[in-house]
Protein backbone atom coordinates (compact mmCIF):
# COMPACT_ATOMS: atom_id res chain seq x y z
CA UNK A 1 0.00 0.00 0.00
CA UNK A 2 2.95 2.29 0.89
CA UNK A 3 4.70 1.59 -2.51
CA UNK A 4 1.25 2.34 -4.50
CA UNK A 5 1.11 5.41 -2.47
CA UNK A 6 4.27 6.57 -3.58
CA UNK A 7 3.79 6.07 -7.22
CA UNK A 8 0.62 7.62 -7.12
CA UNK A 9 2.24 10.53 -5.50
CA UNK A 10 5.05 10.58 -7.80
CA UNK A 11 2.45 10.31 -10.94
CA UNK A 12 0.84 13.25 -9.48
CA UNK A 13 3.49 15.43 -9.27
CA UNK A 14 4.85 14.61 -12.38
CA UNK A 15 1.30 15.55 -14.11
CA UNK A 16 0.68 18.44 -12.14
CA UNK A 17 4.19 19.54 -13.31
CA UNK A 18 3.54 19.30 -17.08
CA UNK A 19 0.56 21.06 -16.74
CA UNK A 20 2.22 23.99 -14.73
CA UNK A 21 4.84 23.89 -17.31
CA UNK A 22 2.47 23.54 -20.53
CA UNK A 23 0.44 26.81 -18.56
CA UNK A 24 3.78 28.41 -18.30
CA UNK A 25 4.58 28.43 -21.78
CA UNK A 26 1.15 29.00 -23.37
CA UNK A 27 1.62 32.20 -21.24
CA UNK A 28 5.23 33.16 -22.66
CA UNK A 29 3.80 32.04 -26.24
CA UNK A 30 4.49 35.24 -27.75
CA UNK A 31 8.28 35.33 -26.69
CA UNK A 32 8.78 31.41 -27.90
CA UNK A 33 6.87 33.01 -31.20
CA UNK A 34 9.27 35.77 -31.71
CA UNK A 35 12.44 33.41 -31.11
CA UNK A 36 11.47 31.23 -33.94
CA UNK A 37 11.40 34.55 -36.08
CA UNK A 38 14.56 35.13 -35.25
CA UNK A 39 15.74 31.69 -35.67
CA UNK A 40 14.45 31.58 -38.92
CA UNK A 41 15.29 35.17 -40.00
CA UNK A 42 18.92 33.62 -38.92
CA UNK A 43 18.69 31.18 -41.07
CA UNK A 44 17.86 33.02 -44.10
CA UNK A 45 21.03 35.00 -43.40
CA UNK A 46 23.43 32.01 -42.26
CA UNK A 47 24.90 31.31 -46.01
CA UNK A 48 25.12 35.25 -47.13
CA UNK A 49 26.80 35.51 -43.88
CA UNK A 50 29.42 32.23 -44.58
CA UNK A 51 29.75 33.35 -47.94
CA UNK A 52 31.02 36.58 -47.03
CA UNK A 53 32.95 35.04 -44.05
CA UNK A 54 35.12 33.12 -46.64
CA UNK A 55 35.96 36.20 -48.57
CA UNK A 56 37.60 37.76 -45.52
CA UNK A 57 34.32 40.02 -44.01
CA UNK A 58 33.79 39.48 -40.28
CA UNK A 59 30.51 37.82 -39.62
CA UNK A 60 29.75 40.63 -37.54
CA UNK A 61 29.50 43.27 -40.78
CA UNK A 62 28.32 40.51 -42.41
CA UNK A 63 24.82 40.52 -40.56
CA UNK A 64 25.11 44.40 -40.86
CA UNK A 65 25.42 44.30 -44.60
CA UNK A 66 22.20 42.04 -44.40
CA UNK A 67 20.41 44.89 -42.45
CA UNK A 68 21.50 47.02 -44.22
CA UNK A 69 20.48 45.47 -47.73
CA UNK A 70 16.96 44.52 -46.52
CA UNK A 71 16.76 48.30 -45.01
CA UNK A 72 17.27 49.72 -48.87
CA UNK A 73 14.93 47.07 -50.31
CA UNK A 74 12.10 48.00 -47.76
CA UNK A 75 12.85 52.37 -48.83
CA UNK A 76 13.33 51.26 -52.50
CA UNK A 77 9.62 49.46 -52.52
CA UNK A 78 8.55 52.52 -50.12
CA UNK A 79 9.52 54.99 -52.44
CA UNK A 80 8.15 52.90 -55.36
CA UNK A 81 5.07 51.56 -54.62
CA UNK A 82 3.59 53.59 -51.62
CA UNK A 83 3.23 57.15 -53.56
CA UNK A 84 1.24 55.47 -56.63
CA UNK A 85 -0.72 53.03 -53.59
CA UNK A 86 -1.75 56.60 -52.41
CA UNK A 87 -2.62 57.98 -55.34
CA UNK A 88 -4.78 54.99 -56.45
CA UNK A 89 -6.55 55.08 -52.66
CA UNK A 90 -7.28 58.73 -53.04
CA UNK A 91 -8.68 58.30 -55.86
CA UNK A 92 -10.74 55.16 -54.95
CA UNK A 93 -12.18 57.32 -52.12
CA UNK A 94 -12.46 60.72 -53.92
CA UNK A 95 -16.38 60.03 -55.05
CA UNK A 96 -17.02 58.63 -51.87
CA UNK A 97 -19.41 60.20 -49.52
CA UNK A 98 -17.96 61.33 -46.26
CA UNK A 99 -20.75 63.35 -44.26
CA UNK A 100 -23.97 62.36 -42.87
CA UNK A 101 -25.58 65.36 -45.93
CA UNK A 102 -23.53 62.89 -48.71
CA UNK A 103 -24.61 59.84 -47.49
CA UNK A 104 -28.44 60.74 -47.42
CA UNK A 105 -28.02 61.97 -50.41
CA UNK A 106 -26.39 59.12 -52.03
CA UNK A 107 -28.84 56.76 -50.26
CA UNK A 108 -31.75 58.88 -52.16
CA UNK A 109 -30.44 59.28 -55.70
CA UNK A 110 -29.66 55.08 -55.55
CA UNK A 111 -30.82 51.68 -55.03
CA UNK A 112 -31.03 48.17 -54.24
CA UNK A 113 -27.63 46.97 -52.52
CA UNK A 114 -26.26 50.03 -52.67
CA UNK A 115 -29.12 51.78 -50.90
CA UNK A 116 -28.71 49.44 -47.95
CA UNK A 117 -24.69 49.86 -47.94
CA UNK A 118 -25.14 53.66 -47.57
CA UNK A 119 -28.16 53.84 -45.07
CA UNK A 120 -25.87 51.08 -43.00
CA UNK A 121 -22.78 53.61 -43.23
CA UNK A 122 -25.30 56.50 -42.45
CA UNK A 123 -26.30 54.95 -39.41
CA UNK A 124 -22.92 53.93 -37.95
CA UNK A 125 -21.78 57.64 -38.74
CA UNK A 126 -24.43 58.48 -35.79
CA UNK A 127 -23.49 56.19 -33.30
CA UNK A 128 -19.56 57.54 -33.51
CA UNK A 129 -17.76 58.25 -30.72
CA UNK A 130 -16.91 62.36 -29.91
CA UNK A 131 -13.87 63.04 -30.22
CA UNK A 132 -13.24 62.82 -25.92
CA UNK A 133 -13.55 59.28 -26.30
CA UNK A 134 -11.16 58.74 -28.59
CA UNK A 135 -8.19 59.36 -26.32
CA UNK A 136 -8.47 55.68 -25.06
CA UNK A 137 -7.93 54.04 -28.22
CA UNK A 138 -5.59 56.19 -29.53
CA UNK A 139 -3.58 55.67 -26.54
CA UNK A 140 -3.88 51.80 -26.93
CA UNK A 141 -2.52 52.30 -30.61
CA UNK A 142 0.16 54.38 -29.46
CA UNK A 143 1.19 51.58 -26.74
CA UNK A 144 0.66 48.76 -29.63
CA UNK A 145 2.72 50.43 -32.23
CA UNK A 146 5.70 50.83 -29.50
CA UNK A 147 5.15 47.21 -28.77
CA UNK A 148 5.61 46.29 -32.36
CA UNK A 149 9.05 48.66 -33.07
CA UNK A 150 10.39 46.62 -29.80
CA UNK A 151 9.18 43.23 -31.42
CA UNK A 152 10.76 43.88 -34.72
CA UNK A 153 14.19 45.15 -32.41
CA UNK A 154 13.86 42.09 -30.38
CA UNK A 155 13.74 39.72 -33.53
CA UNK A 156 16.19 40.86 -35.34
CA UNK A 157 18.53 41.46 -32.22
CA UNK A 158 18.38 37.78 -31.58
CA UNK A 159 18.34 36.76 -35.19
CA UNK A 160 22.05 38.78 -34.99
CA UNK A 161 23.13 36.79 -32.08
CA UNK A 162 21.99 33.70 -33.11
CA UNK A 163 24.04 33.88 -36.05
CA UNK A 164 27.43 33.51 -33.68
CA UNK A 165 25.51 31.27 -31.34
CA UNK A 166 24.25 28.40 -33.13
CA UNK A 167 27.21 26.61 -33.18
CA UNK A 168 28.18 26.89 -29.75
CA UNK A 169 23.93 25.78 -28.57
CA UNK A 170 24.76 22.93 -31.02
CA UNK A 171 27.77 21.82 -28.89
CA UNK A 172 26.16 21.94 -25.71
CA UNK A 173 23.34 19.93 -26.77
CA UNK A 174 25.24 17.60 -28.24
CA UNK A 175 27.84 16.73 -25.23
CA UNK A 176 24.07 16.05 -23.42
CA UNK A 177 23.80 13.20 -26.11
CA UNK A 178 25.13 9.67 -26.01
CA UNK A 179 28.47 9.92 -28.07
CA UNK A 180 27.13 7.33 -31.04
CA UNK A 181 23.97 9.96 -31.17
CA UNK A 182 25.47 13.00 -31.18
CA UNK A 183 26.67 13.64 -34.79
CA UNK A 184 22.55 12.39 -35.76
CA UNK A 185 21.53 15.55 -33.28
CA UNK A 186 24.43 17.75 -35.20
CA UNK A 187 23.04 16.95 -38.57
CA UNK A 188 19.17 16.74 -37.99
CA UNK A 189 19.81 20.51 -36.76
CA UNK A 190 21.69 21.72 -39.44
CA UNK A 191 18.89 20.16 -41.76
CA UNK A 192 16.60 22.09 -40.21
CA UNK A 193 18.20 25.16 -40.35
CA UNK A 194 19.09 24.91 -44.23
CA UNK A 195 15.09 24.16 -44.88
CA UNK A 196 14.10 27.09 -42.75
CA UNK A 197 16.78 29.22 -44.94
CA UNK A 198 15.90 28.17 -48.15
CA UNK A 199 11.94 28.53 -47.29
CA UNK A 200 12.54 31.74 -46.68
CA UNK A 201 14.60 33.20 -48.87
CA UNK A 202 12.72 31.47 -51.67
CA UNK A 203 9.39 32.79 -50.34
CA UNK A 204 10.99 36.52 -50.52
CA UNK A 205 11.81 35.80 -54.24
CA UNK A 206 8.22 34.62 -54.96
CA UNK A 207 6.46 37.22 -53.37
CA UNK A 208 8.34 39.85 -55.60
CA UNK A 209 7.59 37.90 -58.10
CA UNK A 210 4.05 37.18 -57.74
CA UNK A 211 3.27 41.11 -56.89
CA UNK A 212 5.25 42.26 -60.11
CA UNK A 213 3.71 39.46 -62.29
CA UNK A 214 0.29 40.20 -60.96
CA UNK A 215 0.84 44.17 -60.79
CA UNK A 216 1.77 44.38 -64.55
CA UNK A 217 -0.95 41.69 -66.00
CA UNK A 218 -3.64 43.78 -64.03
CA UNK A 219 -2.38 47.16 -65.29
CA UNK A 220 -2.57 45.32 -69.31
CA UNK A 221 -5.76 44.44 -68.46
CA UNK A 222 -6.99 48.09 -67.07
CA UNK A 223 -8.02 46.51 -63.74
CA UNK A 224 -8.44 49.49 -61.25
CA UNK A 225 -6.08 50.01 -58.65
CA UNK A 226 -3.57 47.48 -60.03
CA UNK A 227 -0.56 48.26 -57.93
CA UNK A 228 -2.63 47.89 -54.75
CA UNK A 229 -3.59 44.55 -56.02
CA UNK A 230 -0.91 43.16 -57.41
CA UNK A 231 1.35 43.82 -54.09
CA UNK A 232 -1.56 42.45 -52.17
CA UNK A 233 -1.56 39.41 -54.19
CA UNK A 234 2.16 39.49 -53.65
CA UNK A 235 2.14 39.65 -49.62
CA UNK A 236 -0.66 36.96 -49.43
CA UNK A 237 1.85 34.55 -50.65
CA UNK A 238 2.86 34.18 -47.00
CA UNK A 239 -0.53 32.42 -46.25
CA UNK A 240 -0.60 29.13 -48.58
CA UNK A 241 -3.90 28.59 -50.22
CA UNK A 242 -5.80 31.05 -48.12
CA UNK A 243 -4.39 33.95 -49.37
CA UNK A 244 -4.21 33.33 -53.25
CA UNK A 245 -7.57 32.60 -52.96
CA UNK A 246 -8.45 35.65 -51.40
CA UNK A 247 -6.14 37.64 -53.53
CA UNK A 248 -8.13 36.30 -56.47
CA UNK A 249 -11.60 36.92 -55.27
CA UNK A 250 -10.73 40.77 -54.77
CA UNK A 251 -9.46 41.04 -58.04
CA UNK A 252 -12.41 39.92 -59.70
CA UNK A 253 -14.27 41.72 -57.22
CA UNK A 254 -12.85 44.94 -57.77
CA UNK A 255 -12.86 43.97 -61.70
CA UNK A 256 -16.90 44.69 -61.47
CA UNK A 257 -16.72 47.71 -60.57
CA UNK A 258 -15.69 49.14 -64.18
CA UNK A 259 -16.90 45.82 -66.32
CA UNK A 260 -17.67 42.31 -66.46
CA UNK A 261 -14.53 42.03 -68.91
CA UNK A 262 -12.61 43.42 -66.61
CA UNK A 263 -13.55 40.86 -63.98
CA UNK A 264 -13.10 38.18 -66.19
CA UNK A 265 -10.06 39.14 -67.48
CA UNK A 266 -8.67 39.25 -63.81
CA UNK A 267 -10.03 36.05 -63.04
CA UNK A 268 -8.24 34.37 -66.07
CA UNK A 269 -4.86 36.32 -64.96
CA UNK A 270 -4.90 35.04 -61.54
CA UNK A 271 -5.69 31.85 -63.00
CA UNK A 272 -2.52 31.61 -65.17
CA UNK A 273 -0.37 33.12 -62.60
CA UNK A 274 -1.49 30.20 -60.08
CA UNK A 275 -0.50 27.59 -62.91
CA UNK A 276 2.86 29.70 -63.77
CA UNK A 277 3.58 29.88 -60.08
CA UNK A 278 2.63 25.90 -59.06
CA UNK A 279 4.17 24.73 -62.29
CA UNK A 280 7.15 27.05 -63.30
CA UNK A 281 8.36 29.24 -60.65
CA UNK A 282 7.93 27.92 -57.34
CA UNK A 283 9.31 24.54 -58.24
CA UNK A 284 12.41 26.21 -59.43
CA UNK A 285 12.52 29.01 -56.49
CA UNK A 286 11.06 26.85 -53.15
CA UNK A 287 11.61 23.15 -55.45
CA UNK A 288 10.16 21.41 -52.03
CA UNK A 289 12.31 23.27 -49.42
CA UNK A 290 10.05 21.86 -46.87
CA UNK A 291 8.81 19.55 -48.40
CA UNK A 292 5.22 19.30 -47.00
CA UNK A 293 2.00 17.93 -48.61
CA UNK A 294 -0.83 20.62 -49.16
CA UNK A 295 -3.05 19.50 -47.12
CA UNK A 296 -1.08 19.29 -44.18
CA UNK A 297 -0.07 22.92 -45.32
CA UNK A 298 -4.04 24.13 -45.24
CA UNK A 299 -4.45 22.22 -41.65
CA UNK A 300 -1.14 24.08 -39.85
CA UNK A 301 -2.34 27.12 -41.29
CA UNK A 302 -5.92 26.93 -40.24
CA UNK A 303 -4.73 25.36 -36.84
CA UNK A 304 -2.12 28.39 -36.55
CA UNK A 305 -4.62 30.81 -36.98
CA UNK A 306 -7.51 29.43 -34.62
CA UNK A 307 -4.79 29.38 -31.38
CA UNK A 308 -2.67 31.61 -32.09
CA UNK A 309 -4.18 34.25 -33.94
CA UNK A 310 -3.66 35.17 -37.61
CA UNK A 311 0.43 36.78 -37.05
CA UNK A 312 1.60 33.14 -36.35
CA UNK A 313 0.11 32.10 -39.55
CA UNK A 314 3.11 32.86 -41.23
CA UNK A 315 5.11 30.88 -39.07
CA UNK A 316 3.18 27.60 -39.76
CA UNK A 317 4.72 25.93 -42.54
CA UNK A 318 8.22 26.56 -40.76
CA UNK A 319 6.97 25.28 -37.38
CA UNK A 320 5.86 22.12 -39.21
CA UNK A 321 8.98 21.74 -41.33
CA UNK A 322 10.70 21.53 -38.27
CA UNK A 323 8.10 18.78 -37.00
CA UNK A 324 8.33 16.79 -40.16
CA UNK A 325 12.29 16.54 -40.15
CA UNK A 326 11.81 15.19 -36.69
CA UNK A 327 9.83 13.22 -37.20
CA UNK A 328 11.44 11.50 -40.26
CA UNK A 329 14.78 11.07 -38.23
CA UNK A 330 13.24 9.52 -35.15
CA UNK A 331 10.13 7.81 -36.13
CA UNK A 332 11.21 7.20 -39.55
CA UNK A 333 14.90 6.29 -38.94
CA UNK A 334 16.08 8.55 -41.89
CA UNK A 335 19.86 9.58 -41.96
CA UNK A 336 19.64 13.72 -42.16
CA UNK A 337 23.04 13.55 -43.88
CA UNK A 338 21.49 12.11 -47.14
CA UNK A 339 18.26 14.66 -47.21
CA UNK A 340 19.14 17.36 -49.84
CA UNK A 341 17.88 20.76 -49.77
CA UNK A 342 17.68 22.90 -52.52
CA UNK A 343 19.13 25.60 -53.27
CA UNK A 344 18.30 29.02 -53.10
CA UNK A 345 19.96 32.18 -53.90
CA UNK A 346 22.77 30.09 -52.08
CA UNK A 347 24.20 26.38 -52.16
CA UNK A 348 22.60 24.75 -49.14
CA UNK A 349 24.90 22.31 -47.83
CA UNK A 350 28.57 24.13 -48.86
CA UNK A 351 27.61 26.98 -46.86
CA UNK A 352 26.93 25.49 -44.18
CA UNK A 353 29.84 23.19 -43.50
Amino acid sequence: MKETARRAFVATVITLGIVVLALALWKVRVVFFLLFLAFTVAAAMRPGVDALARRRIPRAAGVLIHYAVFAMLVGFFLWLVVPRAIDQIEAAIQNVPSTQKELGEAAKSSGGVKHDVLVGIQNRLEDLPRASDLVRPALTITVAAFELLVAVFFVFAAAAYWIFERDRAIDYVCQLMPRPKRKRVRDTWHLIDLKLGSYVRGQALLIVLVATILSLAFWAIHEPYWLLLGSFGGLVEIVPVVGPLAAGTLAVGVGLTKSIGVAVAAGIVVLLQRQLEDYLIAPRILGGAVGISPLLVMVSVFASGILFGPVAVILAIPAVAVLTTLIDVIVRDRDPAEEEVPTVLFPAKEADR
